[in-house]
């Protein structure tokens, strides 16, 4: 039966009349961005991060409050206009994750709030002048953590008790990366073993690097933080297990690539961090009154399976102390 659309607004009556407030409700809600340089199944684990830390504000996606999602797939190039799409959609708050959306975002507005994600010292890459005291819109949550590379050395030692020398994979680009060198230098001779280093600022430097790990015979092998090495983690995963080096990592993003341990700050605590900081913005916070965070949560995690591949054996101290194992 075909009712007309005079009829059906008869027959419903008053409540026809809801409708415009129930539109009006839903567009009321207000609209926070959200954009990383990766695809959206490559950040499933940070997104719900991020939501938590929303919801523990009061904020609960599709209800009080509505994300416009973008994703650059790993198109740098289209991270302006990704940044600048958010900007005319008028965002309440923009949370960009990683380095090359916080620049695109900042970039595009002075206005709207942002809050960053970044694995890297966000005052040496001039995204705030203080992390006690950011200043204009800007503000967020870095797990960069310094001082790791004793810790993941002496993890090292525990699967690869003979290697005397330690290949470590450094990006001189990263502004961490003379700390980086420092400290892994220091807790090397301190466990009397030798680091060998290489650098690499593109991907078409990692064959080059791990070839040297190879002639050096180095028998495990670190990999300093930063963005590049994490957007390649596939790629770096395989050429170490090609060379059947052991190999340690800063996020738990390598390990679940195929990499065999991580020692380091949580990227998923950081962005419920950033969901935190989101709702208190919403609720009236300016993003000068809030600091930027530093890392509390710390994690490390095997693959079981990548540690069977390279013919190792996991003691059970290991797999008690592991926050995570992955099989």
């Amino acid at each position: 039966m075909m009712i007309r659309r005079r009829e059906l607004i008869t027959l419903l009556g008053g409540g026809a009349a809801a409708w415009p407030l129930a539109a009006h409700a839903q567009q009321a809600a207000p609209v926070v961005g959200f954009v990383r340089a990766t695809s959206s199944e490559a950040s499933v684990n940070l997104v719900e991060a991020f939501r938590q830390g929303l919801r523990e504000t009061g904020f609960v996606e599709g209800g009080n409050i509505a994300i416009e999602y973008r994703w650059s797939e790993n198109g740098f190039e289209k991270l302006p206009a990704l940044a600048a799409d958010l900007v005319r959609r008028q965002c309440a708050a923009i949370i960009a994750g990683g380095n090359s959306p916080i620049a695109a975002v900042k970039a595009a507005t002075q206005a709207i709030p942002i809050v960053f994600v970044t694995g890297e010292d966000p005052v040496a890459l001039g995204f705030v002048p203080s992390l006690s005291r950011p200043v204009g819109n800007v503000t967020g949550v870095t797990f960069y953590s310094g001082a790791l590379a004793g810790k993941q050395l002496e993890l090292l030692r525990e699967v690869a008790p003979t290697a005397a020398v330690i290949g470590m994979l450094v990006d001189p680009t990263n502004a961490a990366s003379e700390a980086q060198i420092r400290d892994a230098r220091a807790a090397a001779q301190a466990l009397g073993q030798q680091i060998h280093i290489q650098n690499a600022s593109t991907e078409g430097d990692f064959d080059r690097a791990f070839a040297s790990f190879a002639q050096s015979g180095a028998g495990a092998l670190l990999v300093a933080g930063g963005a590049l090495f994490t957007g390649q983690r596939d790629k770096l995963a395989k050429l170490a297990a090609g060379q059947s080096l052991p190999a340690v990592y800063d996020l738990r993003d390598f390990v679940a690539a195929g990499g065999l341990m991580s020692y380091g700050s949580s990227i998923t605590d950081a962005y419920r961090q950033a969901g935190i900081y989101a709702g208190r913005i919403l609720r009236g916070a300016k993003p000068s009154d809030l600091p930027v965070l530093l890392p509390t949560k710390f994690e490390f995690v095997l693959n079981l399976k990548t540690a069977k591949a390279l013919g190792l054996t996991i003691s059970r101290e290991m797999l008690l102390i592991a926050d995570e194992v992955i099989e």
